[in-house]
Parts: structure tokens; C-alpha cells; sequence
């Protein structure tokens, strides 16, 4: 007798069902909820970031904000904005410059490039500057060349100490030869200063690049860096193919300016409140 009929030869199948029915789709993962470490490489969790936006593997600084940085840098509530307001021009009347312009501006809640105002870091007072590159890679246009000016100025004015955290892709191309003009302008302001006898203070964040590196990021009476964060005038391809040579893969890194006599000091960003107060107080800062 055969152990099988021969109905079980035939497959039965559930008539409701669809012979093409797609398999169910995975979940998707929102992309807010992990980022890539430009450091390691390595994907991480948002939340072990921490707020300080700091990577658990190799101690990365990613960019943050300028509203982010103040949060992680001043005290509380002490933080006073000031040169708002100033408008933008389009000199060359560049194709879809003022677009652009409107479009970031209400993405970053930032009328420019770079936040300017007083405020006070572990008690002591400073004319703070700080450039976010959310803004149109915190390019250098007339705007950013007038505000850190004024900043200056007011500084020299007031007798304060100027700390100013950089971050720059360079000089804003829609504006031609006029962003280029702010090199100089801010540079005599920032010698005005210097020649009061004021302190200024730079930090380099990730990227600091072009005429702002040019300029003065590189002015500070002290220069400071974040770790691993790119500094440099020329892109490393440029450079490469001007000199016919390979370059070393930590160039243009803050670890190989500090080696090589460009930064003062490398800080990590949970010690750059304590370090930049420590530095006005011992050049000449008051208390409140």
C-alpha cells in the first residue's frame, strides 16, 4: 500500500491569499536616530553623543550649533547679542543667492553667519564670537567681515578680552571680491585691539578653512583647537597636485598643527569653559 495518496501530491492553497503578496517591509530607522562618526567611521547611537556631541570611540567633536555652543560654553542667562539685523547684500547679483539666504535662515534661526554679544564664561565678562557653520559653511561674507569687526570695536572700546570660536569653508563666493575684502578689515581691527593691550583668544572648530584661516583665526594672542577638527587655507587635493607629493593622512589636522607650532593647545570640548577662563583671568579678566 503506497504511504502517500495521490492528493498529497497537490499543494493546497489558501484562496484568499495572493500568489505576488509582497513580504512585509522593515521598519524604517529614522536617520536623526544614528550618526557616522567622520573620526572612527564608526555608526553611533544620537544618545551616546551626550550634548556635548562627542564621540564614546574616539573622542570626535562633531559640529554643533551656535545656539549649542553657547549652551555648553557661557553661563547661564548671561549672554547679551548684539550687531543683529545688518542686511546682506548681492553685489554680483548672483543667481539664486537671496533664495538661498531666506532658505537658511529659517532652517538655522540665524540672520548670519556668525553670533556676536558679551557674555560672561565662569565669571569672567568676554566679547564673544561664534561662527556656525550650518549657515552657508559659516562663509565669510561682508555681513560676518562687519559683525566681528564691530565686535572688535566694541571690545577696544570696553576693554574686554575677545574670544572667538571659528568654523569656515572661507570666503563666500556669491560676494566676490568683497568677502574677500574682510581679511583685512577685521585684521585691523583685531591689531586695534591688540594694540590696547587686549587679549584675544581663538578656538578652531571643525572646519576652519580658507581666508578665515588666512585671516584672523590665526591672530589670537593664544590659539586653541578641538580635537581632530580640519584646519587649513588650500584643500588637501590642491595641495597635493601644487607640490606633486602625497601628504601625510593627518594633515591639516588639529593634532598636526599643534605639532608643528600652528595651535598653542588642543582642548576637549567638556574643558574648553574652565581653559578659556583660566586664560582671560590670567591675562587681565575681572570677576564680577
Amino acid at each position: 500500500m503506497a504511504l502517500f495518496s495521490k492528493k498529497d501530491k497537490y499543494i493546497r492553497i489558501n484562496p484568499n491569499r495572493s500568489l505576488r503578496e509582497k513580504p512585509q517591509a522593515k521598519p524604517e530607522v529614522p536617520d536623526e536616530l544614528f550618526s557616522q562618526c567622520p573620526g572612527c567611521k564608526h555608526t553611533i547611537y544620537q544618545k551616546d553623543l551626550g550634548s556635548e556631541r562627542i564621540c564614546p570611540r574616539c573622542s570626535y567633536t562633531f559640529r554643533i550649533s551656535a545656539q549649542e555652543r553657547l549652551a555648553l560654553t557661557i553661563d547661564m542667562g548671561t549672554f547679551t547679542e548684539m550687531f543683529t539685523g545688518l542686511e546682506t547684500k548681492d553685489p554680483l547679483n548672483f543667481p539664486g543667492y537671496r533664495q538661498k539666504l531666506e532658505s537658511v535662515r529659517a532652517r538655522t534661526g540665524l540672520d548670519e553667519a556668525v553670533v556676536t554679544g558679551t557674555a560672561r564664561i565662569h565669571g569672567q565678562k568676554v566679547a564673544l564670537g561664534i561662527m556656525d557653520s550650518n549657515f552657508i559653511m559659516a562663509s565669510m561674507g561682508t555681513v560676518v567681515g562687519e559683525k566681528i569687526t564691530c565686535l572688535f570695536e566694541y571690545a577696544t572700546q570696553e576693554q574686554l578680552p575677545v574670544v572667538l570660536f571659528t568654523a569656515s569653508g572661507g570666503a563666500r563666493m556669491q560676494e566676490g571680491i568683497m568677502s574677500l575684502m574682510q581679511m583685512a578689515k577685521i585684521s585691523s581691527a583685531v591689531q586695534r585691539h591688540s594694540k590696547e593691550g587686549l587679549f584675544y583668544l581663538t578656538i578652531l572648530t571643525d572646519p576652519t578653512t580658507g581666508g578665515v584661516t588666512a585671516s584672523f583665526a590665526m591672530e589670537g594672542d593664544i590659539i586653541l583647537a578641538e580635537p581632530q577638527s580640519l584646519v587649513g587655507f588650500a584643500g588637501r587635493r590642491v595641495i597635493e597636485n601644487t607640490v606633486r607629493e602625497n601628504l601625510p593622512d593627518d594633515f591639516q589636522k588639529a593634532e598636526f598643527l599643534l605639532e608643528h607650532g600652528f595651535v598653542d593647545a588642543i582642548v576637549g570640548r567638556r574643558d574648553l569653559p574652565s581653559t578659556i577662563a583660566g586664560l582671560v583671568a590670567f591675562h587681565g579678566g575681572e570677576k564680577a
